[in-house]
């Protein structure tokens, strides 16, 4: 397994040189955080010289801040490969401590950044798969048989019953949102990737998180996800670049973390004021590496492909 890994991450770093795509480093450690409620995040603190009463930092769940801020100095197409955290993720498909890859493309959106992503897994498992591509709503649709954009919680919550999720009659979750993300990983999930690499794009507005808004009717965020035998694997945006929206969004964040009996995050004024700034128009992904290896072995559990799981560490 310790040779498959390095292989397909030397098989990454051929595909970006190949397209004269810059790989970069960003730090692991920052002072500020994502604000998405359904991602803790770990951290810790520095002391000594400039903080001598010690200075708190959390570890990154992702280098997109960062990343971020050189494509607005000017750096162009970019991509890291680095270790990642979040607090609370132990399972099957999870690991505190992960490996992502995250690229930037000026000039693409969602759409062709699909197009990248689908060339990339194609040359890194060395075979050409089958795509499908389909709306959120399309795939309630069909699958549900419900318009996730028009379907109040109740309704969510009563098909949620009714299928047999285990808890669902229990559970109290706070507007359609997570009763639409339940029946998407319980009951749609499974069946998404079989023998084929399957987009899911435009977003519910509300699930947008840093991308674009689309104003249409109803509006729908420019992201997609990509599945693969019933994985999750990746997830990229036709990036926001208006910083008071981004702001708002982090503001509405930290009073949604509030209300959940979180801590709020401090938000990234370095990475606001790049937004500010000027971010070229851009489309970014984020691809979780052990699960693609996953896929790549025909592993059952990520603690198969890493050779120090927390098990283990």
């Amino acid at each position: 397994m310790l040779k498959a890994r390095a292989a397909l991450l030397a098989r990454l770093r051929a595909f970006f040189m190949d397209r004269d795509v810059m790989e970069v480093e960003t730090p692991i450690l920052s002072r500020h955080a994502g604000t998405e409620p359904a991602i803790e995040l770990l951290q810790t603190r520095y002391t000594g010289p400039g903080a001598p009463a010690g200075l708190p930092l959390f570890l990154h769940s992702s280098p997109e801040f960062p990343m971020k801020r050189l494509v607005a100095a000017g750096s162009g197409p970019i991509y890291q490969i680095c270790r990642v955290f979040r607090d609370g993720e132990l399972g099957r498909r999870h690991n505190p401590e992960f490996t992502l890859l995250e690229w930037y493309r000026p000039g693409f959106d969602h759409q062709a950044l699909m197009d990248e992503v689908a060339a990339l897994v194609s040359f890194v498992l060395e075979r050409e798969l089958p795509q499908e591509r389909l709306g959120y709503r399309a795939l309630f649709q069909h699958h549900q048989g419900i318009d996730p954009h028009a379907a109040s919680a109740e309704e969510l919550r009563s098909l949620a019953v009714e299928q047999g999720i285990p808890g669902a009659a229990e559970l109290a979750l706070d507007g359609p949102d997570p009763w639409l993300d339940l029946l998407l990983t319980q009951r749609i999930e499974p069946y998404l990737g079989q023998g084929r690499m399957t987009f899911v794009y435009d977003y519910p507005a509300s699930q947008a998180s840093l991308a674009r808004i689309r104003p249409e009717s109803p509006p729908v965020g420019e992201r997609f996800e990509l599945y693969l035998e019933g994985i999750e694997i990746a997830n990229g945006f036709h990036e926001l670049g208006d910083a008071g929206e981004q702001r708002a969004r982090f503001e509405q964040d930290n009073r949604e973390r509030v209300s959940r009996g979180q801590q709020p995050m401090p938000l990234d004024e370095h990475f606001l004021s790049a937004l500010a700034a000027g971010l070229p128009a851009c489309a970014g992904v984020a691809l979780g590496i052990d699960r693609l290896l996953m896929v790549a072995a025909g592993a059952r559990s990520i603690e198969e492909v890493m050779a120090f799981p927390l098990s283990r560490a």
